[in-house]
């Protein structure tokens, strides 16, 4: 029963946007939370949306409804509306957060009194239905923070409107004030935060986590995934991941034409759908004939589309926010593959990758750079292996599930102290 020498059953309340079965981002990480409190004998309500991400379209099931609760794995899952379009502007993303907000506060008023609320941000207004929750049951409320909004926002060009970027910068100081706790990532968060007027004993530094039982070495020998996309024999340099403002996978392809030369070389590319066709398209005009774009897998499929791969890529575009931390890394690193990281170098990103032993740091949206890094561990296999044996160590030492779970449990129980 986790590391404590006494255990106080606690009722706590998830509030996040994201959760199963969406495949990627917090939604995983949300759901083993979820469930690995329950296994510890918390009893845990899941406020949520529909689900929808990153097709940004409601799923099968799901469509068509205001309301609904399921139970999953002992997990009570409160589902609401959500009005979401396939590829939202900023007005029409503020339309989406603000009908989750409305919606799942009525939703999240159904239920016990929790011990304590705990919410991730982004987004950024799911903190006020969470306060008013632990305003109304004079519970604690301890804020998880993925990535620092507006400021992540304002540095990619997506927040602009001096009027908009008052209101997220208000609404930021209210989710800070509101919290009695604020769990960060990386420890690079706290300097921002501690400059922005917030008390470093709010402050709790909990990395997100990999399932090293379920993400693990496996062998590229009879892989489903190598097979599927005729990738046997091939030295494979592979992204999964978000395709957006932040990535710049073009700087991939662009890497994977210079390379093209070399016959047993493929860089794969995995994304959604809507998304990997306008890269394909990108990759089609540019000529580059090794690559291999393919849509997100099923989340069982993850520990083998891993293990297919000889090198996993990590991308961001330069203008990306220092303390921007991808949690895609956790997952290469506890797969026993090395990484290519072609990030900003004085970012949280870089340091993990270079802290961890486990990979190479390029400068971001330098092609040849990157191309050279691919290079370099394609005509050296015994220093790739090398790198994914270090990256899975530090996985195991760093990373593991029980810990973070540890850590968040002595969390909850020290707030009702």
């Amino acid at each position: 029963m986790g590391g404590f020498p006494y255990t106080i059953n606690m009722r706590i309340i998830i509030y996040s946007y994201n959760y199963y079965p969406e495949p990627i981002g917090i939604a995983p990480l949300m759901t083993e939370l979820a469930e690995g409190l329950v296994k510890r004998g918390h009893e845990v309500r899941v406020v949520t949306g529909m689900p929808n991400y990153p097709e940004r379209k409601i799923y099968d099931g799901y469509q068509g409804k205001l309301y609904m609760t399921e139970l999953r794995n002992g997990v009570a899952i409160q589902r609401s509306y959500v009005l979401v379009r396939p590829r939202p502007n900023l007005l029409e993303r503020i339309i989406l957060d603000a009908s989750f907000v409305v919606s799942s506060f009525i939703h999240a008023l159904r239920g016990k009194r929790p011990d304590v609320v705990f919410l991730t941000s982004p987004p950024l207004p799911i903190a006020v239905p969470a306060a008013l929750l632990g305003w109304l049951h004079r519970c604690p409320v301890i804020l998880n923070l993925q990535d620092i909004i507006p400021e992540a926002a304002i540095h990619v060009g997506l927040l602009s409107n001096k009027k908009l970027i008052w209101v997220f910068e208000n609404l930021e100081k209210f989710a800070y004030r509101t919290a009695t706790k604020i769990s960060i990532i990386a420890d690079q968060f706290a300097q921002n935060l501690i400059n922005k007027g917030v008390s470093p004993k709010k402050l709790v530094t909990i990395p997100n986590w990999v399932d090293t039982d379920f993400i693990r070495p496996l062998p590229k020998e009879q892989n489903y995934f190598r097979e599927k996309y005729q990738l046997n024999g091939k030295f494979v340099l592979m992204y999964s991941g978000n395709i957006g403002l932040t990535q710049g996978l073009e700087t991939v392809v662009k890497a994977a034409k210079l390379l093209a030369h070399v016959p047993d070389l493929v860089v794969v590319i995995v994304g959604e759908e809507k998304a990997i066709g306008r890269l394909q398209k990108f990759a089609q005009q540019l000529g580059a004939p090794n690559l291999v774009i393919a849509p997100f897998q099923p989340r069982a499929a993850l520990p083998e589309m891993l293990a297919a791969m000889d090198v996993g890529l990590v991308i961001q575009k330069q203008n990306v926010i220092d303390f921007n931390l991808p949690s895609k890394i956790q997952p290469i690193l506890a797969s026993g593959r090395p990484i290519i990281a072609s990030v900003p170098l004085n970012g949280t990103a870089a340091e993990v990758v270079r802290s961890s032993g486990g990979g190479l740091v390029v400068p971001p949206e330098d092609v040849n750079a990157l191309a050279g890094a691919m290079w370099e561990l394609y005509k050296n296999r015994e220093k790739a292996e090398s790198l994914g044996k270090y990256g899975r160590e530090f996985a195991l030492a760093h990373y593991s599930f029980q810990q973070a779970l540890d850590s968040y449990e002595e969390l909850f129980l020290s707030v009702q102290r």
